[in-house]
């Protein structure tokens, strides 16, 4: 039996009220979340056209193979960054004023592959094996109104096409749950003589990578309770007259603990490195996470809020180095620190539901950026006054040490010939020193806990 897709009214009108105009097709994403039941549709968004698909209009007889794999799949990149926690993009949507071919299938079916693995590559955290893999294409006859879905599991690279339920419900998610929390970051990444002729961007990434591990380890309390992940969500809340579990708040807060130092039971050996300069992320982001009503348990609320904080630092990484890139702003070549603002985060509601979507804004963008952006990204008009802003200007920020001495030490024949693969390059220079690792796991009588947040 394939699985059920419970999708909100409002997607089916969005869905009706899109006009082909003239084109072979319009594609775009489904954007949801998972369970382990069922799955959930809340948005749909579709994928907008380059400006030179908008010169050909008056050829329509551009083919459906045509459609462009990368345009979209950089559209799903763009739109992961705008979902709090417990969202994802679940899959794609066609129509088309003929049924489809078997290749044009085929060509879907890369699709969402291709976004799947392009999604993954920048995260922090994979998704675990008992996980729901199944990924939806949705295709739609504009001229007989029939529906046709399907999953595809993308984690197997040769699985085949499962027939699958589209479900229409209103109000699906007007009583959804939210968990906040506000993480306070401190993360130090040293930089080795090797790293040194890395990018800033790929030195942060794997400094994160390495942070994500405590994220993924900490220990989160729900209300100030740390409750068995197994446990129901809503345990304990009171029930209405039909016997329905009712949340007396739609809102959690949630703390996260991470551990200072290893167990006794690790091993752990000293290392001593060569330091070469170093990276610092510092400041307080805002999290925040959604998830269904059904009967939600613990582990999957803790996970969602995870996955949050995860992408949200992340996504500011990424958007800076974007920026630092589209600008051009030069390496500074008097200055022994880099010093950069990471955007903040901003807070859009749903109309007719309880969840809210984000963004990322720079000090220096106007709200009616972000309200273009959202145009763009999601295909959704946004009040500027509806827009919250989740945290203060200037909270959070990236510095990279420097030493002006040594800048042309590293630049051998072989670095020179290197190609420049990723968005942005800053040299770090050397500032030669010595970062040594104590064995920790020796010292250690016990557990300590670090808080990160309020």
């Amino acid at each position: 039996m394939g699985r059920t897709y419970i999708v909100e009214e409002t997607v089916g009108q969005y869905l009706s009220n899109i006009s082909l105009q003239g084109k072979a097709f319009v594609s775009g994403l489904l954007i949801g979340q998972c369970s382990s039941q069922k799955d959930y549709v809340l948005l749909a968004t579709r994928t907008p056209p380059k400006e030179e698909q908008n010169e050909n209009l008056k050829h329509p007889k551009a083919k459906l193979d045509n459609l462009d794999e990368e345009w979209a799949t950089e559209h799903a990149n763009q739109v992961s960054r705008m979902l709090p926690g417990g969202l994802l993009v679940l899959g794609v949507f066609i129509i088309t004023t003929l049924e489809l071919a078997n290749d044009f299938q085929n060509a879907l079916r890369r699709l969402i592959f291709a976004m799947e693995k392009s999604m993954n590559r920048k995260r922090l955290w994979n998704f675990k094996e008992d996980e729901v893999s199944e990924r939806v294409i949705l295709h739609i006859c504009s001229s007989t109104k029939k529906i046709s879905c399907r999953t595809y599991d993308v984690h197997d690279p040769k699985s085949s096409a499962r027939p699958a339920d589209w479900k229409y419900q209103s109000g699906l998610s007007t009583s959804w749950l939210s968990l906040e929390c506000t993480i306070h970051i401190d993360i130090h990444i040293p930089l080795s003589s090797t790293s040194v002729n890395y990018t800033l961007e790929k030195n942060t990434k794997n400094g994160l990578i390495r942070w994500a591990k405590q994220i993924e380890n900490g220990v989160y309390s729900i209300n100030g309770q740390v409750k068995d992940e197994d446990s129901d969500l809503l345990e304990g809340q009171k029930k209405s007259l039909r016997g329905n579990t009712q949340a007396t708040s739609h809102s959690f807060n949630v703390q996260v603990l991470t551990q200072l130092l290893l167990n006794s039971d690790h091993r752990s050996t000293a290392t001593v490195q060569i330091c070469s300069g170093s990276v610092n992320l510092k400041g307080s982001v805002k999290c925040r996470a959604y998830i269904h009503n059904n009967k939600p348990k613990v582990k999957d609320a803790v996970q969602a809020v995870k996955r949050d904080i995860l992408n949200t630092v992340a996504d500011r990484c990424e958007i800076l180095f974007e920026d630092l890139l589209l600008n051009e702003i030069p390496e500074k070549k008097d200055s022994e620190k880099e010093f950069y603002i990471l955007p903040y985060r901003v807070f859009v509601p749903v109309p007719g539901s309880s969840v809210k979507l984000c963004d990322y804004k720079f000090g220096d963008e106007s709200p009616e950026e972000i309200k273009d952006h959202f145009i763009e990204m999601l295909d959704h008009v946004i009040q500027i006054e509806d827009l919250e802003i989740a945290e203060e200007i200037n909270t959070a920020y990236m510095s990279s040490s420097m030493n002006n001495e040594a800048s042309l030490e590293n630049k051998d024949d072989k670095q020179l010939e290197q190609p420049i693969k990723t968005t942005i390059v800053l040299k770090i220079r050397q500032n030669i020193g010595v970062i040594a690792a104590f064995a920790v796991a020796v010292l250690a009588a016990g557990i300590s806990f670090h808080y990160f947040s309020d």
